[in-house]
């Protein structure tokens, strides 16, 4: 089996922490996005993973580091890392075919900006399984129709009347992705863009009229990163979870000093708590100080020092200074303070 993982793009919706950080690197519960999303598909496939091909945009944006971080991920799950690069932002199927060495035998593509909770059997018969969940607005979504036979006969985009309930969430099964491939070689050869890009449905759309067998597979939880509000609800989803199944959050190396933690939370490497009180709900990464404070339902990444703050509701990114006495201020680009 092999992970496919396209994340070449940016994440504007995230700005200011995805300027200098692509965000399938941004932590939640204190481990990148990709790194959970790939180690909970491959925990969910329960087989063993060949290959982990990782799908990056600019190398200015994505350099060094995060390849070597990738490479690591891939060989803790025992499998090859593979990294290839997508030259122009020309949509999901253009970025699959950046990839088209890998793309052969069964195989999960995921896109990194999303996380899940899932308990399932892969259903092997299937030609294909794209994973859905329950939505209450599918107006707003890619959702899917299914027949009498459970089977996927549509992709709809934002479906003005109603098709289902069911939305797409961007991880995808294929018995043989090599037939997708195929099909998005076509996309490409014959110019077939929506939206001014080459869009995946378009690969999945041929494979349907030829007959291939698609079903839905279902998560129990969906969790988006898409901009910082639905990521800090992410942050506390994820806690919870991960409280409920008894995994160490708090590092042994975090100093107190007339400091109170309220779990759920993640404290990482030698992180400092002075006179302050954090969570419920709150990630924060290593070696950063909290002096005087209270924090809770907040994301704060590593090498930070927050004093004298209130945060309810906050996402702070590394090596950020922030005092909330202050009296002298410099902010940078797409900023904000409320």
């Amino acid at each position: 089996m092999k992970i496919i993982v396209p994340m070449a793009g940016r994440g504007s919706r995230l700005r200011p922490h995805t300027l200098t950080i692509p965000k399938p690197l941004i932590p939640v519960a204190g481990k990148p996005i990709v790194h959970r999303l790939v180690s909970d598909i491959a925990k969910v496939l329960g087989e063993p993973i060949e290959e982990v091909a990782f799908i990056l945009g600019d190398p200015a944006f994505f350099g060094d580091d995060v390849v070597e971080s990738l490479l690591e991920l891939a060989d803790e799950l025992g499998a090859k890392g593979s990294i290839y690069r997508q030259d122009k932002p020309l949509g999901t199927g253009h970025a699959i075919m950046s990839a088209k060495e890998s793309l052969s035998g069964p195989a999960v593509i995921a896109y990194a900006d999303t996380l899940i909770r899932a308990d399932f059997d892969l259903d092997k018969s299937a030609d294909s399984v794209i994973w859905v969940k329950q939505v209450e607005c599918p107006e707003a979504y890619g959702v899917v129709q299914l027949n009498e036979g459970n089977e996927i006969v549509e992709l709809v985009e934002k479906p003005q009347e109603y098709v289902s309930d069911l939305a797409v969430i961007g991880i995808y099964y294929f018995k043989d992705v090599g037939v997708l491939k195929n099909e998005l070689q076509h996309v490409l050869d014959n110019d077939i863009k929506h939206g001014g890009e080459y869009q995946i449905n378009d690969g999945i759309k041929r494979m349907m009229q030829k007959g291939m067998k698609f079903v839905p597979g279902k998560v129990d939880e969906w969790m988006d990163c898409g901009n910082k509000n639905v990521t800090v609800e992410t942050n506390q989803r994820m806690l919870g979870f991960l409280e409920k199944e008894g995994e160490q959050m708090i590092a042994d190396s975090v100093k107190q000093e007339n400091a109170n933690i309220v779990e759920p939370c993640f404290i990482g490497e030698n992180v400092v708590l002075k006179n302050t009180t954090v969570g419920p709900y709150v990630s924060v990464g290593a070696n950063t100080v909290l002096e005087n404070s209270t924090v809770k339902n907040s994301l704060i990444q590593s090498n930070s020092k927050i004093s004298n703050a209130n945060l309810d509701n906050a996402m702070i990114g590394n090596h950020v200074v922030y005092n909330g006495n202050f009296e002298t201020i410099s902010i940078g680009d797409y900023s904000v303070l409320e």
